[in-house]
């Protein structure tokens, strides 16, 4: 059974998501809100979004119904969201290592997975900022929206129940870990072509080769074959 919470305004969707965690008979409870005022991305960064143009989600669910390691629950909630998003725009999309969402070269979703005990039971915290009808971004930025590469507008409301039942049902179904490590190479962005990436400050050309089961990246650097995990190496695309 899932649960499915909306808040006009809040400052962080996966702080807020604790007060809703008492349905007992709920394995998953959703929160979101199209005005989310402290937003927190990967690794303490901030993600901001416009007000009723984007949607913040949170889906929590409890960890003692998965087996898999931390990292490959990670890798398999990207997958589902980028499996959504492909159908609804019937476009190409795209996973940049380890787990932000890419349509046609930009960032349109933010995902930040989370590990809370609350209340004494364990639970993943998925938090996700979903672009969707933000038509303006920084000039530097590599953000997009759904509506700024598509075109389509669409309905914020009925975008957060349909993600809702498409992520509960595939998180009830989780493959063997050979099959999402297929699945997120498959998808994984800049694979096996040349991109620029920064590291120890100095910039080189590379070639991403692959993630593996380890939540390692590897990449082709100029002196080889190396491993990294996140924040070690920055694709600068």
């Amino acid at each position: 059974m899932s649960q499915l919470f909306y808040l006009k305004e809040c400052s962080s969707t996966n702080d807020e998501i604790s007060k809703f965690l008492l349905y007992e008979n709920s394995d998953f409870i959703s929160l979101y809100t199209f005005n989310q005022t402290k937003g927190r991305g990967q690794y303490g960064n901030t993600w901001s979004s416009t007000a009723e143009k984007n949607l913040a989600f949170t889906l929590a669910v409890k960890t003692d119904h998965f087996t898999i390691p931390d990292f490959m629950f990670n890798y398999y909630t990207a997958i589902v969201i980028r499996d959504f998003l492909a159908n609804l725009t019937e476009n190409i999309v795209k996973i940049k290592w380890p787990n932000d969402i890419i349509l046609k070269n930009k960032k349109i979703v933010g995902i930040l997975i989370e590990k809370k005990k609350i209340n004494q039971i364990n639970y993943f915290i998925i938090g996700a900022g979903f672009n969707i009808l933000q038509e303006k971004f920084d000039d530097i930025s590599n953000a997009g929206s759904l509506l700024t590469l598509t075109g389509k507008h669409f309905n914020l409301d009925k975008f957060a129940f349909n993600l809702t039942n498409y992520l509960t049902e595939r998180l009830k179904n989780i493959p063997p870990e050979e099959e999402i490590m297929n699945s997120f190479n498959a998808d994984l962005f800049r694979k096996d072509v040349i991109s620029v990436f920064e590291l120890n400050e100095k910039r080189q050309n590379g070639i991403i080769r692959y993630a593996d089961e380890n939540g390692e990246l590897w990449i082709e650097l100029e002196n080889g074959l190396q491993s990294f995990y996140h924040k070690e190496i920055k694709l600068l695309y």
